[in-house]
């Protein structure tokens, strides 16, 4: 354990949420500072839930969380902000309330949208920061920032910006580590499943990865190619050569690991970033056609996929 460790009684915490919340990193939060002081049969951790007015707020899968309202006068050790699926939300605008934190040398993590908020309204620091991989593509498009990082977690200066979801889990572990023994932070770990504890720079699964790591070199290489290539896509013939491969024998391995064509995987690619564009920009529909590497008839395109054309699914909210 750290100096950090030697922090006289419950160390306080707050976990703050907007509407529509993410269960899955709340749960990241909370579970691993519950299991913290169950396994260390002493309370090492307190938390207080807050929200900017306070009272009930609704997460996703309609999750319903009790809230104190923020206190700028707060004394907590750690201050965790959730994302939830809307960068645009006016309650992930946090950047005026992190120096109550920071300036009492609180460390700060901010998940996935709540960092992808402040990392577009601080971007001449931008390459210093992370969030979800879904999120770094709604940057570059919208804010053109090309250099996020693609790391589960970055700490810069008591600022931990967070991919969230899972890495939610490795970001609250690691904290933990600072304040319980490593055997109760090891009995924590297996009591959650969680193989191992990733490190910060550890590169997101999707999208940050050079490969998918499906176990076949040569699909891997095709599969990274692919993720690159999103805009202006390349044929499966170039795709084939690059990758050293006959387009026959790429074929047999998609069909055998993915079952799908080359063909199918990449279109299902470039929809699913067609989607998040869809959902959380503004940019026209023949925009984001473009920017997903359909110059032509990507409505129709989106329709045969999801049964509904862009506009109808921008219009329900549907997206995900």
């Amino acid at each position: 354990m750290s100096d950090r460790a030697h922090i006289d009684g419950p160390i306080p915490c707050d976990i703050i949420v907007a509407d529509g919340f993410v269960p899955t990193e709340l749960a990241g939060v909370v579970d691993v500072l519950r299991l913290s002081n169950k396994k260390s049969q002493r309370t090492v951790f307190e938390w207080t839930y807050r929200s900017r007015k306070g009272g009930p707020v609704r997460g996703g899968g309609d999750l319903m969380l009790e809230t104190q309202p923020l206190d700028p006068k707060s004394v907590a050790n750690y201050a965790f902000f959730l994302g939830n699926a809307n960068p645009d939300h006016p309650d992930l605008a946090y950047s005026a309330l992190l120096p109550g934190y920071t300036m009492r040398q609180a460390r700060v993590v901010l998940m996935a949208e709540a960092a992808s908020r402040y990392i577009a309204d601080r971007r001449d620091e931008s390459a210093t920061h992370t969030t979800h991989w879904e999120n770094r593509a709604v940057l570059l498009e919208r804010h053109g920032l090309f250099d996020t990082k693609a790391a589960l977690a970055v700490d810069a200066g008591g600022i931990v910006t967070c991919a969230g979801m899972g890495a939610a889990y490795d970001v609250t572990l690691s904290i933990a580590s600072d304040h319980v023994s490593a055997a109760t932070l090891m009995t924590v770990v297996d009591v959650l499943l969680h193989e191992r504890i990733r490190h910060h720079n550890t590169l997101q699964p999707y999208g940050g990865r050079a490969a998918m790591a499906t176990g076949d070199a040569d699909l891997d290489t095709c599969v990274s190619l692919m993720q690159d290539n999103v805009e202006f896509p390349m044929s499966i013939a170039e795709i084939a050569t690059q990758t050293g491969v006959s387009k026959r024998s790429l074929e047999r391995k998609f069909h055998a690991v993915l079952h799908t064509t080359p063909n199918g995987y990449y279109r299902e690619l470039r929809l699913g970033k067609a989607n998040n564009l869809l959902l959380n920009t503004d940019m026209s529909i023949n925009e984001i056609g473009l920017a997903c590497g359909f110059p032509s008839g990507f409505s129709g395109i989106y329709k045969k996929n999801f049964g509904m054309t862009p506009n109808a699914a921008r219009r329900a909210g549907r997206v995900k």
